[in-house]
């Protein structure tokens, strides 16, 4: 569904709302079929291709970013609603956005080609393990990892986690916690080691 204000339609009307979504770091301020989901928002509207539509169900993950820190299928959520949110998604890694940890990329191999300011730590590390083929899944891969990371750190546990383990206390992940966190999203060319491998090597 496009999202862009139709032809005689110049302002917000019934079918039609005005919302703000902070991309990146940067604020747009677009009128949206209340229809039109997110992804299409992204793709469509402001033209960041990374998050992929692929089954169009939530089921796949190839269309996962980040809403307020949360990672989330873009395919699934009504962009109406997302008035007001801060949204991050693989553009906003490698352009230097605001979840980018500029002393990390500090030491890096120098800019990403095409003038980027430098690769996400997941992204070189993914990179690094050739953790991806045809790489149709990767902007989802790396920003559910991305995801992963922060609720582990901020002691959300998942369905393989120790029951017995306090709650809220940051949690080491170990393969078998990666492999459960990032089960959302699948690779059907099958480069899931190589994954884990990439994941382990940033929390290293």
């Amino acid at each position: 569904m496009d999202s862009r204000t139709e032809p005689g339609v110049a302002a917000p009307d019934r079918y039609h709302s005005e919302v703000t979504l902070r991309v990146n770091g940067k604020p747009y301020t677009l009128t949206v079929d209340h229809r039109c989901v997110l992804l299409d928002v992204l793709r469509e509207d402001l033209d960041l291709t990374g998050a992929k539509k692929g089954c169009d169900h939530g089921q796949c993950g190839a269309c996962t970013v980040l809403v307020d820190g949360r990672r989330v299928n873009s395919c699934l959520l009504p962009a109406v609603a997302q008035d007001g949110c801060d949204i991050t998604t693989i553009e906003g890694l490698a352009d230097g956005g605001d979840v980018v940890d500029e002393e990390a990329l500090a030491g890096g191999d120098g800019p990403v080609e095409g003038g980027g300011a430098g690769l996400h730590p997941l992204q070189r590390a993914f990179l690094e393990r050739d953790a991806f083929q045809c790489g149709y899944c990767t902007p989802g891969q790396i920003l559910s990892a991305l995801g992963a990371l922060a609720e582990a750190e901020a002691g959300h546990p998942s369905q393989v986690t120790d029951p017995a383990r306090p709650s809220g206390q940051s949690m080491p992940l170990g393969r078998d916690e990666i492999r459960e966190r990032l089960s959302g999203n699948l690779c059907r060319c099958g480069a899931y080691a190589h994954i884990v491998e990439a994941v382990e090597d940033v929390i290293r």
